[in-house]
């Protein structure tokens, strides 16, 4: 990827500032500073938005906040929103509870290839270890392989492939169509390929397989997987299972997908708006 292209990234959240701020906090130690920041807000109450907004980090960042009010789970409707506020050529999106490393950016860049998107991976962390890392007590980013091994060894840390930094290359490459290992919450993609199949599909609500509708169309439209393992893992902040009620039913929409060409969504990012809801504030 030209070092040129300035990339946005999209972060979506819901009623969990305090996670929030700590993935602003590591986005604020970027060695790539060529970045926006949107956070796609899927409609927090309003102490978590005024913590965000009043943030010292957000407003640092220059934070685009972009919100709608809580109608459940519609995090298609959300990160489309998110774009739609963005300017950049690359989209990155990124959960609000996904801490990154100082290179994440940058090695999002380096992955970045016309043609293809990148489906990052995480390092899940334990209750004890996330609820240290909220109240402030630890610093995960930039810490030492001994640090990372010992919270592995204690059961903090899925695993280690936090440390490991491999460079781009045929192995990261995925042609076939794979659910396995599908993570929106780490995800880059070019812009144009975002509008070539009109961004999520805003008819899935509650959770599940949205972004797997997403990687199948995409799949679908030419573009292929590339894998950002060991490069550009987040640390997954710990959280209680979001309610499922919706999975089966979006889990049959994606296979009925599959075995077709389908490339556009039923209600995607072009739509028309009109009495849009959306409220949208800049901050610094």
């Amino acid at each position: 990827m030209n070092a040129t292209p300035l990339v946005s990234v999209v972060i979506t959240t819901y009623n969990r500032s305090d996670a929030l701020l700590t993935v602003l906090n590591g986005l604020a130690r970027q060695t790539d500073r060529n970045f926006e920041v949107i956070v796609a807000d899927d409609g927090s109450r309003p102490e978590h938005q005024s913590a965000i907004i009043e943030s010292p980090v957000a407003r640092a960042l220059h934070v685009v906040h972009v919100w709608h009010p809580d109608v459940g789970f519609t995090a298609s409707r959300v990160r489309n929103r998110g774009v739609a506020a963005s300017r950049g050529q690359y989209i990155v999106f990124l959960d609000g509870d996904c801490v990154p490393e100082a290179d994440f950016v940058a090695r999002h860049r380096m992955l970045a290839t016309p043609g293809f998107f990148v489906n990052g991976s995480r390092v899940m962390l334990s209750p004890r270890l996330t609820a240290r890392v909220l109240t402030g007590q630890e610093d995960i980013r930039g810490r030492s392989a001994s640090y990372w091994l010992r919270q592995r060894l204690m059961g903090h840390a899925s695993k280690l492939s936090g440390l490991l930094r491999l460079p781009d290359g045929p192995m990261r490459i995925k042609r076939e169509f794979s659910w396995k290992g599908i993570r929106s919450c780490n995800f880059g993609v070019w812009r144009t390929d975002f509008e070539r199949v009109n961004g999520f599909d805003e008819s899935f609500v509650g959770w599940g397989h949205e972004d797997a509708d997403f990687v199948l169309r995409l799949h679908h439209s030419g573009v292929a997987r590339k894998n950002g393992f060991c490069a550009t893992e987040v640390f997954h902040l710990w959280h209680q299972e979001a309610a499922r009620n919706q999975e089966s039913h979006n889990a049959a929409v994606v296979k009925e997908r599959a075995s077709g060409t389908v490339t556009q969504p039923t209600l995607g990012y072009s739509q028309q708006r009109i009495d849009d809801d959306v409220r949208i504030t800049t901050l610094g």
